[in-house]
């Protein structure tokens, strides 16, 4: 293995699937037993997920709602699929720890970092959940601070889409897949990776960031070999 000790970065939308809206629990099971491959082989994993697909606070508060509270809210959309992926994570056999931003004693531990790093060293699986427990900031932040705090060696980026590209390959059928670019290129050419907050973050503390499509069964083994698919950021 590459690495030995990195954090997985999955949008809620991905959770999806094929729905408009809420969890498919295939996709959630596919996405367990992939963790699962590699966890088998000795990697120490950490997870984040989104909230999109349950809730956005960046859509509430343009219909009119506080940006506080409607982020907020989007936080314990967080959890609920947090939630998901524990409960799948344990049917195929993992020990799971799910740590939140916001106290929620009675489902969860709240994130303490010396317990995350110790949960991680016994191999558990470590969820965060709740972001980072502060409007104003995406889960991408959080997957970045979380990042740094558990001292990962690289920030891996599941989405829909296999890389970086020069525009939007759903939209643009000419656009070209990057397999390697910096982090200053990244801002010349103004694309879209992580919001600016979070893509700071992991270029200030020199944490790569790889950007690929987790939901291709492999892939994530692939990537924690070493095998060059996706899109590397680093400086």
């Amino acid at each position: 293995m590459k690495y030995k000790r990195i954090l997985l970065k999955l949008s809620g939308e991905s959770l999806m699937g094929e729905k408009q809206y809420g969890i498919d629990n295939e996709v959630v099971r596919q996405y367990a037993e992939d963790i699962k491959a590699v966890h088998d082989q000795g990697l120490e994993i950490a997870i984040v997920i989104g909230g999109g697909n349950i809730f956005r606070g960046l859509s509430a508060e343009k219909s009119g709602m506080d940006r506080a509270q409607a982020d907020y809210m989007g936080m314990l959309a967080t959890v609920i699929n947090s939630m998901a992926l524990q409960d799948a994570l344990e049917k195929v056999g993992l020990k799971t720890r799910l740590l939140t931003a916001i106290k929620m004693e009675q489902i969860c531990e709240p994130f303490i970092r010396r317990r995350a790093v110790r949960h991680l060293e016994k191999g558990r699986v470590v969820i965060f959940g709740a972001g980072t427990g502060n409007p104003y900031f995406t889960t991408d932040s959080a997957a970045a601070l979380r990042a740094i705090e558990i001292k990962a060696d690289v920030v891996l980026k599941g989405t829909r889409v296999d890389g970086i590209y020069t525009a939007d390959p759903e939209k643009d059928p000419t656009a070209t897949k990057y397999s390697e670019i910096s982090f200053k290129e990244v801002y010349a050419k103004g694309l879209n990776v992580m919001d600016m907050t979070a893509f700071t973050l992991c270029e200030e503390n020199d944490l790569p960031i790889i950007v690929f499509d987790m939901n291709k069964t492999g892939n994530f083994m692939k990537i924690a070999n070493g095998d060059e698919i996706g899109t590397l950021v680093r400086s």
